[in-house]
């Protein structure tokens, strides 16, 4: 009994770490993932470093961004980091 009563600190430590840490951060991954896959043709993105452009082409790993003035980059689709609503 005296050991379980030493040992709640740190329980309880592991449970607040949990709900204030873990959990969001796999419910933020979750929605990403989901913004990911639901990626279509013309919306506007911003990549994870920072490119700005337009959805010119999708594939199943890797999304082709059209950056203006007719450039055309290539991306692997975990690059992008925001759909930006029109």
């Amino acid at each position: 009994m005296e050991m379980l009563i030493s040992l709640s600190p740190i329980i309880l430590m592991f449970v607040i770490f949990y709900f204030l840490l873990i959990r969001p951060q796999q419910k933020r991954q979750k929605q990403v993932k989901q913004m990911q896959s639901d990626l279509q043709k013309g919306n506007t993105v911003v990549t994870i470093g920072g490119l700005h452009g337009e959805v010119h082409a999708i594939d199943e790993n890797t999304v082709v961004i059209n950056a203006g003035d007719g450039v055309k980059l290539t991306y692997d689709r975990s690059a992008i980091r925001d759909v930006k609503q029109q």
